[in-house]
């Protein structure tokens, strides 16, 4: 396959979106960058305008794919987890199938992925580990599969990967002996191949498609390993270490040849730099990003998120060091970026918060604390669901509360 024609399918093959879509994690591209301009510049005293909110898309953390008039997601209702369908206009729900049995975890019951939407059918993965695909119409289930027929085991918080759709193949990381990563068929559920040379458990990131040198990898990160795989066969194309600890989140980050990994519990982040035919080399290793699972973003040729202890972070993403940091300003949280502008979520009280694209340091303009907000969610649990912009609206999720705000400039 050409590297133009695999660009186009890397890039886009999640529903071959166009204009406002937002059809699977992180957009796109998976780089959590929207394509969309003419946005509010600045918000209101009481923020932007709430559009409607649904109070039953049940528990869990799962995010938002939109895709034209219908928006979907995941939630568990009682015993089950569902596959949920939203319409945009007014937030009624359009369809809900179920996906199997409901996640149980002290940190938040349910899903915790986002679904993936690839023309007329719909692919979202249980935090319990049941991979559906349904029509987007209907939600009429074509297939299922569970991640333990492919010697998957749940990790600690329950599977949260986002699958992603790779042309013809759908893939995902069961973990295990019998092949880390997996490739189905995603019109008919029939396994392609399974990576019996990479056998690391599951852990939370979520596969990022990439060509280097002419040609396409798949990249993924586990607690151990940062691995680099040909979507052909799931064969392994490279490999280097990660010493993880209890729980990898956050996605790799890939530009012009480098990739950027991080993760929280002290570990901090690392860039390698791939080499053809080769182990990648390191570029650096520090502490200065430690990103527990609120996202980090590439803008440019700096990296922007969060860093535990250290608070929310502009760091260069050649070099490693931080460019700047602010630590008042805003809690512990997730993030989007549209229009020049971060849409930055506090994990603690909801205040959800716009903040310039900028290596000059924090600038806000305007802010509003997420209302209403659950009484369901667990203790230990926060505000994790990342937030969605799309078609000039912004997404916000507590639990079995969805909320929708206009953002659209007048």
């Amino acid at each position: 396959m050409s590297r133009c024609v695999w660009l186009v399918l890397g890039s886009l093959s999640a529903g071959l979106a166009f204009g406002g879509d937002w059809p699977q994690w992180r957009g796109p591209d998976r780089t959590d960058i929207s394509a969309e301009t003419g946005l509010l510049s600045s918000w209101p005293e009481d923020g932007p305008k709430q559009l409607w909110v649904n109070k039953d898309v049940g528990l869990g953390y799962s995010g938002v794919a939109v895709v034209g008039n219908v928006l979907y997601t995941m939630g568990a209702r009682e015993e089950q987890e569902f596959l949920i369908a939203v319409n945009v206009a007014d937030g009624s729900e359009k369809w809900s199938v179920p996906m199997g049995d409901r996640l149980t975890n002290k940190w938040g019951d349910g899903p915790r992925g986002t679904p993936t939407v690839v023309d007329d059918l719909v692919y979202g993965l249980s935090g319990s580990g049941v991979l559906v695909c349904a029509q987007t119409d209907s939600g009429s289930i074509l297939w299922q599969k569970s991640m333990s027929d492919f010697g998957g085991k749940k990790p600690n918080w329950g599977y949260c990967e986002s699958v992603f759709v790779d042309d013809e193949k759908v893939v995902c990381t069961p973990g295990g002996n019998q092949g880390a990563v997996l490739a189905l068929n995603r019109r008919t559920g029939e396994t392609l191949w399974q990576s019996k040379d990479f056998t690391d458990g599951a852990q939370y990131a979520s596969i990022v498609p990439i060509v280097f040198a002419g040609k396409p990898q798949l990249i993924q990160l586990t607690q151990k390993t940062l691995v680099g795989l040909d979507p052909a066969d799931g064969s392994v194309l490279w490999k280097t270490d990660w010493p993880g600890q209890t729980a990898v989140i956050p996605t790799p980050i890939y530009k012009d040849g480098y990739v950027f990994i991080t993760s929280g519990y002290g570990v901090g982040c690392k860039l390698v730099k791939l080499v053809e035919g080769g182990d990648p080399t390191e570029v650096y290793f520090n502490k200065n990003m430690k990103n527990h699972h609120g996202g980090v973003i590439l803008v440019g040729d700096h990296l922007y998120g969060n860093s535990d202890g250290v608070g929310w972070i502009c760091q260069d993403f050649l070099t490693g060091e931080i460019v700047w940091n602010e630590r008042g300003a805003l809690g512990k949280g997730c993030l989007t970026c549209a229009d020049g502008k971060f849409y930055m979520v506090d994990e603690r009280d909801g205040t959800v918060a716009l903040v310039d694209v900028s290596t000059e340091g924090w600038k806000e303009h305007g802010r509003f604390v997420l209302s209403p907000q659950t009484e369901q969610r667990s203790p230990s649990g926060r505000i994790w669901t990342h937030p969605v912009v799309a078609d000039g609206k912004l997404y916000l999720r507590d639990q079995e509360l969805l909320l929708c705000y206009d953002v659209k400039a007048p």
